[in-house]
């Protein structure tokens, strides 16, 4: 992804600024960065792009697995639970090549793009051939998806996963043989090979406490301490792998992480879903992150993530689209609002405003972009504009942008998505993958070949 080298302004006809909507917004971009944000500007400057509609910083999608795209429809016949679905889901992650993988994920950050999204977390564990055997190059699979972004035109944070493990003790199945680097120093030689580029930012992860043995979690840990790097884990998705913690190690998940310095700012829990209450005052006492998955949580019946009290506690909230159920973050932050409506029979637990950051600031601070997911000078150009005028979004005041956006459109309301400086997105068309729609179909059909 190359910045644009030139200044150009965008007139925006609405603009969400974190706290309120702003009528008439001029942004100066330069090199692919806010040089200079201006509010009450009635009409378009000369040579201006005119973005119509309500513009948004970029939405960042804080937790993707890409080739679970692959199964969406697929998994939604007959009954089962998560772990009934992981069978599905081992059978297409046995089928990725670094070719196919790239035609997939190629498309599916584009949908991204064509939803809003500027950046996404990449929670990336298919690392080798089937087996367990490396391929030439150890990191074909992860340049293949930070090749999938760059043509896609969206950044992405490549949060390489150690995955020793099956279980407790137990060594790695044969379907996880190939996301398995046999020890965490193996993983981190690997994982130092990895290169950022502009478009790109290298992360870890830990896959779960269940995947590393707690012996090797430190070192993961340490490897993403010594370089600043985000550090994000899979935290208590289900009771199972509570019950065989306190089993082994007489322990919550979130405890084990705990004695092994696994938790802290640059730490994000994704789903944190059943915590006790010395789980949650540890999170949030730490400053670690809850990346919420509405969408997926319910799709895969895993329940619903105490995310007030993890929020109230000091943790801050991001979102993700995970299985890729749905690809859409106003959907996640709509979720989560109407999710603790379903529980406590209350409303209002988030104004539309903190829903958005969810969306936005905080997800980007969870990939290690604290710069982005904010219309002010000196931020990255990553911005997305959503229809006003749709049979969704028609009919409230302008004013009311925000809690329109959360709570009525959809990522089909996304009008444009603009990347660095660029159109990626240009009047609900992509203007890098042609017909993204054929490009899924296509990838997917690959796989079930």
């Amino acid at each position: 992804m190359t910045p644009t080298q030139r200044t150009r302004t965008y007139w925006l006809e609405h603009a969400w600024l974190d706290t309120h909507v702003e009528p008439g917004v001029a942004l100066e971009v330069t090199d692919g960065t806010l040089t200079a944000v201006r509010t009450d500007v009635g009409t378009p400057p000369p040579g201006a792009e005119i973005l119509r509609g309500l513009t948004l910083p970029g939405l960042a999608n804080a937790h993707s697995h890409a080739f679970h795209r692959a199964l969406r429809g697929t998994v939604q016949v007959g009954s089962g639970t998560f772990w009934t679905w992981r069978e599905i889901m081992y059978s297409f992650a046995d089928r990725l090549t670094p070719d196919t993988y790239h035609a997939l994920a190629r498309a599916v950050y584009a949908e991204m793009a064509l939803a809003g999204i500027t950046a996404v977390g990449e929670f990336h564990y298919v690392h080798h051939a089937p087996g367990g055997t490396p391929y030439a190059d150890p990191n074909a699979m992860g340049e293949a998806l930070i090749e999938a972004a760059a043509e896609a035109g969206v950044r992405i944070t490549l949060l390489d996963t150690a995955y020793l493990s099956s279980g407790f003790g137990q060594p790695p199945n044969v379907h996880q043989l190939r996301f398995s680097d046999g020890s965490a120093d193996a993983w981190a030689e690997r994982c130092s090979l990895l290169k950022e580029r502009d478009h790109a930012r290298i992360g870890a992860a830990i896959h779960s406490v269940r995947a590393v043995p707690a012996d090797q979690l430190a070192t993961v840990a340490r490897w993403a301490a010594e370089r600043g790097a985000p550090l994000h884990v899979h935290l208590s998705e289900q009771t199972a792998e509570n019950d065989a913690c306190r089993e082994t190690h007489g322990c919550t998940p979130t405890r084990l992480l705990a004695d092994h310095g696994v938790l802290g700012p640059r730490t994000t829990g994704v789903h944190n879903t059943h915590l006790t209450d010395e789980d949650i005052a540890l999170l949030g006492g730490s400053g670690t992150g809850t990346c919420m998955c509405p969408t997926t949580e319910r799709d895969l019946a895993d329940g619903i993530g105490p995310a007030v009290a993890l929020q109230a506690a000091g943790s801050p909230l991001s979102l993700g689209s995970d299985s890729h159920a749905v690809i859409d973050l106003l959907e996640e932050a709509r979720a989560m609002e109407l999710n603790e409506r379903l529980r406590t029979r209350t409303r209002g637990h988030w104004t539309a405003a903190a829903l958005l950051r969810a969306a936005s600031a905080d997800g980007h601070a969870a990939l290690g972009r604290p710069e982005a997911g904010t219309l002010e000078t000196g931020a990255p150009a990553d911005f997305t504009t959503i229809a006003l005028d749709t049979v969704r979004t028609a009919g409230p005041l302008p004013r009311l942008g925000a809690e329109t956006a959360v709570f009525a459109a959809t990522g089909a309301d996304v009008r444009h998505t603009v990347v660095a400086g660029r159109h990626v997105v240009r009047d609900g068309v992509h203007t890098l993958v042609p017909d993204v729609p054929q490009a899924l179909a296509r990838a997917v059909a690959d796989l079930r070949s």
